[in-house]
């Protein structure tokens, strides 16, 4: 009985139920399917979580960094959240609600857990507070935790509530909105839908996931344990080469090192794992060099070149002082 799955689950988890249905076929409810949901609910607010725990020093009224001055990284991110309101909002229209259920599941997943968060860890812990990168970060984690309360407000009421009432108080104050069901729904900025973006990322995303690829077959042969200890060669033809080359690739691939070296063709044979088509092939992964930072865990040949801080590496030393 509905009782039943609110005094285990909670009313959440039921209206999620609901909303995960696809009412035009015979609706299905069983343990699994609860427990399913239990996760991908345990995800979304996990994520939402994670971000909110990011924005304890930022007040957007000081520290918000304008769209032009932001890394390709988060406009990136930027990018999926106004495909994401856009396929929501659609879908609310339309009364597609399992849809909306998905929608939300995969981007907390997928773009968000598995991409863009991974990879954001790094700045957001290690690079000094005030950085224009760390504040960018910052920037594009509150409009994503803004948007994405708004978009489950319907769904996960109680959620997205408390969610709301957690806000910096400005963001709050600025509209006047004591609650997040008295909001307007999101309507992303029209810069944020950057085609050429989207390709150039659809790229080299690939390329991160052959990569990531690489780094596994040496975890299994126990040459890494993280993928930190790790020091990348990568082989990559015009003019892929010159589009990785814009990227801090170390920070992307979260690893400690890379080498990037041009080629005219990948050779067909001695590589680790190859993607000829793609025009890159990681030619092989091997123990970074220098010693591990204890600050931001990445191994540099700077570690113990400091006196005063014998431990840490140029990095960590700068953003410390």
């Amino acid at each position: 009985t509905p009782q039943e799955v609110i005094k285990q689950s909670g009313a959440e988890i039921l209206r999620l139920w609901v909303a995960a249905q696809d009412y035009r076929e015979d609706l299905r409810i069983s343990p699994e399917i609860l427990n399913q949901l239990v996760e991908a609910y345990r995800k979304i607010r996990n994520t939402c979580r994670f971000l909110l725990s990011n924005l304890y020093d930022f007040d957007p009224s000081v520290h918000r960094i304008p769209y032009a001055q932001l890394p390709e990284l988060d406009r990136w991110a930027l990018l999926q959240l106004a495909k994401l309101a856009r396929r929501v909002r659609q879908a609310y229209e339309e009364f597609e609600f399992h849809t909306i259920f998905h929608e939300l599941n995969n981007f907390c997943s997928v773009e968000m857990s598995a991409v863009y968060l991974d990879i954001l860890k790094d700045r957001l812990y290690t690079f000094h507070r005030d950085s224009p990168p760390r504040r960018g970060s910052q920037t594009v984690l509150l409009e994503i935790l803004v948007t994405l309360t708004k978009l489950m407000a319907p769904i996960l009421s109680f959620t997205a509530d408390e969610i709301w009432r957690m806000l910096p108080e400005s963001v709050r104050k600025h509209p006047n909105v004591p609650s997040v069901h008295l909001a307007s729904f999101p309507e992303p900025d029209p810069r944020w839908s950057d085609t050429a973006l989207m390709e150039r990322w659809e790229r080299m995303l690939s390329v991160r996931t052959v990569v990531q690829s690489a780094l596994e077959v040496r975890r299994r042969e126990k040459l890494i344990g993280s993928s930190l200890e790790a020091r990348v060669l990568l082989q990559a033809t015009h003019p892929i080469h010159d589009l990785l080359a814009t990227l801090d690739l170390a920070s992307f691939f979260i690893v400690s090192q890379v080498e990037l070296h041009p080629v005219e063709q990948i050779p067909t044979e001695g590589m680790l794992v190859s993607s000829p088509g793609a025009g890159f092939a990681v030619q092989d992964v091997v123990k970074a060099a220098g010693l591990k930072c204890e600050r931001c865990w990445n191994y540099r040949e700077s570690v113990g070149g400091h006196a005063e801080h014998p431990t840490l590496c140029d990095r960590c030393v700068e953003a410390i002082r």
